[in-house]
C-alpha cells in the first residue's frame, strides 16, 4: 500500500481511463481527486463507439453493464460487403469478454461517457472540470502538484490519463509522441436503418473501408476511412458535402445514411495515429495508462478497450497490498506491454494493407488472432 494511511491519487484526464481507474480505487476507500481540462468533461463529444466483450467486462465490473447494454446495440457478427452492398461473408464475432457477455456492443459514445461520469459522481470522487495539472514536481513522499487554478496538492500517485497528446507524458520526459499512420475516417451518427442489425463493413470504392455500427434500437454510427489529406486545405463547412460525396459510391444501406449527412458540424474527420511508449510508463510516482501511453487506429476496434483494461490492472495492483513502489508500476507495464503492443501491431498492419493495395492480406485471419488472445484475462 502507499506510505500514508489514507493513500491519495490525483487522476488527469476523465475519459475511459480516468474515469475508470477513479472508480476503481474509489471502490477500495482510496481518496481520489479526478481533474479534466474540458469544461464539459467530453459529454457530448463523438458519434459512435464500437466495444468488443473485453471491453464489455471491464464495465461490468465497474458496475455499469446494466446501463450499458440498455443503452447500446448488442450483437455476434460481422459482415464483409462489395461497395454496392453484396454480402460476401458473415462472420461469428468471437466473444473476448466470455460466453455471458455479447460479443460486441455498439453504442454512442456520449451516452458512454455520461455512464462513467454518473459511476465518478456516484464514487465520491472530488472532481474539477476546466482544470489542468500545471506543474509536477516529485519528492520522496509522493508529487507535490500546481493546478492552473492556482492552488495545489500532494498526492502518493498521480495517473496520467490525459489522451493521445498527453501533457502528463511530456511532463515526465517520455519523448514518444502520436505519429500520423496515413490514413483518416469520416464519422457520423444517423438515424438506423431498420436493415443495420450488426457492423458491416465494405473494402474498395473510394474509400478503404466504409461501414456502419448500430448503436442503440434507433441511432448508427457510419465511417469512411481514406488516406489521410492535408487538414488545413479541408473548411470544416464542407465536411458533410465532402463525406457524402464518398458516401453516395456504396450499396446497401448506405443510400439511406447518405440522406442524413447534411449538417458539417455533425461530421468528424479525424487521422488515424499510432503510439506504443515502447519503455516504462512511468517515472517515479507519476504513470501513464490508455491514449497516453499506446494508441492505435479502429481497424479492430480495441481502442477504449485497452483503455480499460489499463485501469482495470492498475487498480488491481495498486490494491492488492503491495508497495506502490517502482517494482509495482513496473510490473503493471510488464504484464500490459505484449498485449497493448500485439492490439497496436494488428491495427496498424491492417491499414497499412489497405494502404499498400495488398490484396491477399489475411485480414480476417489477423483479427481473429488477437481476439483468440484477448480472450484471456488482461
Amino acid at each position: 500500500m502507499a506510505d500514508s494511511p489514507t493513500p491519495r491519487v490525483l487522476v488527469i484526464g476523465g475519459g475511459a481511463s480516468g474515469n475508470a481507474v477513479t472508480v476503481l480505487l474509489r471502490r477500495a476507500g482510496i481518496t481520489v481527486d479526478l481533474i479534466e481540462a474540458k469544461p464539459d468533461w467530453n459529454a457530448t463529444t463523438g458519434s459512435g463507439i464500437t466495444l468488443q466483450g473485453n471491453a464489455l467486462r471491464v464495465l461490468r465490473e465497474l458496475g455499469v453493464w446494466e446501463r450499458v447494454r440498455a443503452s447500446g446495440f448488442a450483437f455476434g457478427t460481422l459482415g464483409i460487403t462489395t461497395p454496392d452492398g453484396t454480402v460476401l461473408h458473415v462472420a461469428e464475432d468471437i466473444k473476448t469478454g466470455g460466453d455471458d457477455l455479447p460479443a460486441t456492443l455498439g453504442m454512442q459514445r456520449p451516452q458512454l461517457q455520461q455512464i462513467l461520469i454518473d459511476a465518478v459522481r456516484a464514487s465520491g470522487a472530488t472532481v474539477r472540470l476546466g482544470t489542468t495539472a500545471e506543474t509536477l514536481k516529485q519528492d520522496a513522499d509522493g508529487v507535490f502538484v500546481l493546478f492552473s487554478d492556482g492552488t495545489e496538492g500532494h498526492y502518493d500517485l498521480v495517473i496520467g490519463a490525459d489522451g493521445l497528446n498527453s501533457a502528463t507524458r511530456a511532463a515526465i520526459g517520455i519523448a514518444d509522441r502520436p505519429e500520423p499512420t496515413g490514413m483518416a475516417i469520416w464519422r457520423i451518427a444517423a438515424p438506423r436503418p431498420h436493415s443495420v442489425e450488426r457492423s458491416d463493413l465494405a473494402y474498395g470504392g473510394p474509400a478503404y473501408i466504409a461501414g456502419y455500427t448500430p448503436t442503440s434500437e434507433t441511432t448508427i454510427y457510419a465511417f469512411l476511412a481514406e488516406k489521410c489529406r492535408d487538414r488545413a486545405s479541408l473548411d470544416t463547412a464542407s465536411y458533410a458535402d465532402e463525406m457524402r460525396r464518398l458516401a453516395r459510391a456504396y450499396g446497401g444501406a448506405w443510400p439511406e445514411i447518405t440522406q442524413h449527412i447534411t449538417d458539417p458540424a455533425k461530421v468528424n474527420y479525424t487521422w488515424f495515429n499510432r503510439l506504443l511508449v515502447e519503455g516504462s510508463w512511468h517515472r517515479g510516482r507519476i504513470v501513464l495508462i490508455g491514449d497516453a501511453a499506446h494508441c492505435c487506429p479502429p481497424t479492430i476496434a480495441q481502442g477504449a478497450a485497452q483503455s480499460l483494461e489499463d485501469a482495470l490492472v492498475l487498480a488491481e495492483l495498486l490494491t492488492g497490498g503491495r508497495d506502490w513502489d517502482n517494482e509495482l508500476l513496473q510490473s503493471f507495464h510488464e504484464r500490459r506491454i505484449p498485449r497493448v503492443r500485439a492490439v497496436v501491431e494488428a491495427s496498424v498492419q491492417i491499414g497499412q494493407w489497405q494502404l499498400d493495395g495488398v490484396r491477399d492480406a489475411d485480414v480476417p485471419g489477423l483479427i481473429a488472432r488477437i481476439m483468440n488472445l484477448l480472450k484471456e484475462l488482461p
